[in-house]
């Protein structure tokens, strides 16, 4: 006589996707469902060749947050302004010295954070420390010149590694280089896919990824990329 099996969970001889307990006699009515498969990881901003940066508009602008697209329109980040008092909200809006108060900024994709920007007072020269959000240091943006068309050096571990030239501020013309002054990448207006009707404002821009880059030289253009507005523009007279 063939015995029963041993008490434990069995597949359900309902047809369930789970399993059921079996006492060593019988079927019980407790029921173990499959674990639900954890969720797919979103897009990553570093995996697009194309992004689109929309500032999104506000009444008042006392944050900087931006909407990042993919090249389809679809969101798949954001850059948003972060550690903002109602003291430092109240000054951005009766006067203009916000460029001489030290912002924090967070570019997140589907993971969450994934690099943290802090751009530091301004007196002559700007520059933006890039983190990992960690606090493991990634390098820093630094205003090159403050005379003609301003560069902005890309610094990691003391090294250059790529530049990023204003070759027309008005007309949103930007070229990221690498540290042999090879055109990387580009940010621009002139883009001939979706919604380029759109992107008919400065607060609206296309940045152009023409390979995939290695680290720590991809974080450093998309942080240059995505917060060239808030980060490095300072003072339009230096990029016409």
């Amino acid at each position: 006589m063939t015995q029963p099996p041993p008490p434990g969970w069995y597949p359900d001889p309902a047809g369930g996707p789970g399993t059921r307990w079996w006492d060593g006699q019988g079927w019980s009515e407790h029921v173990q469902q499959p674990a639900a498969p954890p969720p797919a990881a979103g897009p990553s901003l570093y995996d697009q060749p194309v992004l689109l940066v929309n500032q999104r508009t506000k009444l008042v602008e006392l944050t900087n947050e931006y909407a990042v697209l993919d090249g389809n329109g679809q969101q798949i980040g954001a850059v948003v302004q972060v550690g903002q008092s109602g003291l430092r909200k109240a000054v951005r809006f009766v006067s203009n010295l916000d460029q001489f108060l030290t912002h924090r900024l967070e570019v997140r994709d589907a993971r969450g954070p994934v690099l943290v920007l802090t751009r530091p007072a301004k007196l002559v020269r700007s520059r933006v420390v890039v983190e990992r959000p960690d606090g493991a240091p990634v390098g820093e943006i630094v205003q090159a010149n403050v005379f003609g068309r301003i560069r902005f050096d890309l610094v990691a571990d003391g090294a250059l590694v790529g530049a990023i030239q204003a070759e027309n501020w008005r007309a949103w013309d930007f070229a990221i280089t690498d540290a042999a002054g090879v055109e990387i990448a580009r940010i621009t207006k002139k883009w001939e896919g979706l919604a380029r009707i759109m992107f008919t404002t400065a607060d609206r821009y296309v940045v152009l990824v023409h390979y995939r880059l290695p680290e720590p030289l991809a974080s450093m253009v998309i942080a240059a990329a995505l917060t060239v507005d808030t980060a490095l523009k300072q003072d339009e007279r230096g990029f016409n």
